[in-house]
């Protein structure tokens, strides 16, 4: 048996592969390894993203407009503010789901007392309660109010089903499915800032507030690559037996 595998192996050839053949490896090796270094490219981003919010909890705190400053470079500054909350205005981002749980972020509006412009301010998660009624969201605190925590960008809008709801409803809280900061500052009537706090954790409040970002995680991105790169090497694989070919016999 071994002698047969091995006197066919002897007895193979190489077929010279057509142009076609080689245009069609070419472009195989070229979308699956562009796929592949794509993922590691990905792995890298979301690596990064996370180290940039674990090392945000233990930073030092800065202004708003140091902040805005270093959001624009990348990662998650930490923020000291001071000034008021304006409290006829709320927004919730219904669809969210936090450990299971489905329910609302709820946002408010807050005004710097050094003039600078206002920003959303991410209050929290707070689940749907046992009957699918949506939650009740806290009163905000009044008067001057000093916040801590980590300044960002607004959430992904994600899938616009629908349109912009926010000029059709009139009563507060309104309810939207993403936020926008300059549809919601249009709502408003006023300009507001891009950015959004997220407020650091509290031990007496009802908020969940856990910001690790709700991501593909660095590893399946890996995953993924690993599966590119596979089909790459099952492409030159093919192709070698494809052309590596036992000559016919005159019987055959």
């Amino acid at each position: 048996m071994r002698a047969s595998i091995a006197a066919d192996a002897v007895n193979r050839r190489w077929k010279k592969p057509s142009w076609l053949a080689l245009f069609l490896l070419a472009s195989g090796l070229l979308f699956f390894c562009c796929l592949g270094f794509w993922q590691l490219d990905r792995a890298a981003e979301k690596k990064q993203l996370l180290e940039s919010y674990a090392s945000a909890a233990s930073a030092k705190a800065m202004t708003l407009s140091q902040a805005r400053t270093h959001e624009r470079g990348g990662g998650f500054p930490r923020v000291r503010t001071s000034g008021r909350y304006d409290g006829a205005h709320t927004y919730l981002l219904d669809d969210q789901v936090r450990n299971g749980k489905q329910g609302q972020l709820a946002f408010a509006l807050f005004v710097p007392d050094d003039g600078a412009l206002p920003l959303l301010v991410n209050r929290g998660f707070l689940a749907h309660q046992s009957d699918g009624s949506m939650p009740v969201t806290p009163t905000l605190p009044d008067g001057l109010v000093t916040l801590e925590g980590l300044y960002g960008k607004a959430p992904g809008t994600g899938l616009r089903m629908g349109g912009n709801s926010l000029p059709r409803q009139n009563g507060w809280p309104k309810l939207t499915i993403y936020i926008d900061t300059v549809e919601i500052g249009e709502d408003l009537g006023r300009d507001i800032d891009e950015g959004v706090l997220l407020l650091d954790a509290e031990p007496d409040s009802i908020f969940m507030r856990q910001w690790t970002p709700q991501i593909i995680p660095p590893e399946k991105h890996l995953g993924y690559a690993f599966q590119w790169f596979c089909f790459a090497l099952a492409s030159i694989v093919i192709f070698i037996v494809l052309h590596w070919r036992r000559p016919k016999t005159e019987s055959e």
